[in-house]
């Protein structure tokens, strides 16, 4: 049985960055998931609540990694994936051991990061969502600007190996 590995944080985080860094790091077999991919699906989407989607997307992303964990390849799962989400997570992923980790930089930062990209720019931050991110220290890495992302996949890929990022069963 693989693992999932959830790299999550708040949009600017530099969560895909980071991940390029952890694939190149990370032994075979290995799948990838960018979460962002899965907005696509939507391809004529229901007039509700964007969060529902946000939701039934996570849900699915998180679906896809479990079974892909069961074959036996490790996941890693890029996307803005809140803490609260993680017991949720859990029970869709059943015995798929599960590693939690959130990418958060100052506020500032994301907010630059966010509204310089090249693709999906956000001109309005909402620091509501970046506040979802302040979950349990164990879990979050805060990197600064002056850190690479190779710096930080280093960082991380150690960490997932001692099992500092290992979310306890709930079992």
């Amino acid at each position: 049985m693989g693992a999932v590995t959830i790299l999550s944080g708040p949009i600017g985080a530099g969560k895909t960055a980071v991940s390029k860094e952890l694939i190149a790091l990370s032994p075979s077999p290995l799948a990838y998931i960018e979460g962002d991919q899965f907005w696509a699906f939507l391809v004529k989407r229901a007039e509700r609540d964007r969060r529902e989607d946000f939701r039934s997307i996570m849900r699915a992303m998180t679906s896809a990694a479990g079974s892909l964990a069961r074959t036996g390849y490790d996941v890693l799962l890029d996307f803005s994936i809140p803490p609260p989400f993680v017991p949720t997570a859990q029970k869709i992923l059943r015995d798929a051991p599960l590693d939690f980790i959130v990418l958060r930089p100052p506020l500032e930062i994301c907010e630059a990061r966010a509204r310089d990209r090249a693709e999906g720019r956000i001109a309005n931050y909402d620091r509501g969502f970046y506040a979802l991110f302040a979950a349990d220290a164990r879990h979050v890495v805060a990197p600064d600007d002056g850190e690479s992302p190779k710096a930080i996949g280093e960082i991380l890929f150690e960490g997932l190996k001692a099992g500092r990022f290992r979310v306890a069963s709930s079992a």
